[in-house]
């Protein structure tokens, strides 16, 4: 597995560049999916719109920034994402906020679709499921994983599922309703915990 994750680190890209790729693909009408779907290209529309608002107006916690002021040791967050993820969209600015504090994490993005072989080395329930993050020590080895989701969101999404068998449309109006009262309170709790 060393060596799938050597070459995803080797051919991610900065959260800077992941967003001008975006852009760019949302100026030619396309998304980060291979199969061009009107869908998933207004589904990266609407979420480029979220990381716009969200780059601007997140802000990191105190327990956060008191967790990351404590932190000793180099970490790499290799992060498999898409550009047409919703729970992406809500998460990826707070992940690359704390990035940004602190210069003892590099975050690293990649795409699931080119990156499968990583993907199914790190699944969720036996899902594809994303955004995933990888946290990565000076040697590569893996320190924790995070994701799809933040860990109450996470409890929602089982409960739905279990009482309706999956997701429907207005479930997941919800969830992003959910996301932005909960402006990244539940991601950073489980960043604490994680880095603890």
């Amino acid at each position: 597995m060393s060596k799938i994750i050597l070459k995803s680190i080797d051919s991610s890209m900065t959260y800077t560049k992941y967003r001008f790729l975006i852009k760019e693909l949302l100026d030619r009408k396309e998304s980060t999916a291979k199969n061009g779907s009107l869908s998933l290209y207004n589904y990266s529309l609407l979420n480029d719109k979220r990381m716009d608002r969200l780059d601007k107006k997140a802000l990191l916690s105190n327990g956060i920034l008191l967790t990351l002021k404590q932190l000793k040791q180099k970490q790499t967050w290799l992060v498999i994402t898409e550009g047409w993820c919703g729970d992406a969209a809500q998460n990826l600015p707070y992940i690359n906020k704390i990035a940004e504090y602190t210069d003892k994490i590099d975050l690293r993005i990649v795409l699931r679709d080119q990156h499968l072989d990583l993907m199914d080395q790190f699944l969720t329930d036996g899902n594809q499921a994303i955004p995933k993050l990888i946290a990565l020590d000076e040697n590569n080895n893996t320190l924790f994983t995070w994701g799809p989701r933040p860990s109450k969101a996470t409890k929602m999404v089982h409960a739905f599922k279990k009482e309706h068998g999956k997701l429907t449309d207005e479930f997941k109006k919800d969830l992003q309703v959910w996301y932005n009262k909960n402006k990244g309170e539940n991601l950073y709790q489980d960043f604490i915990e994680l880095l603890a």
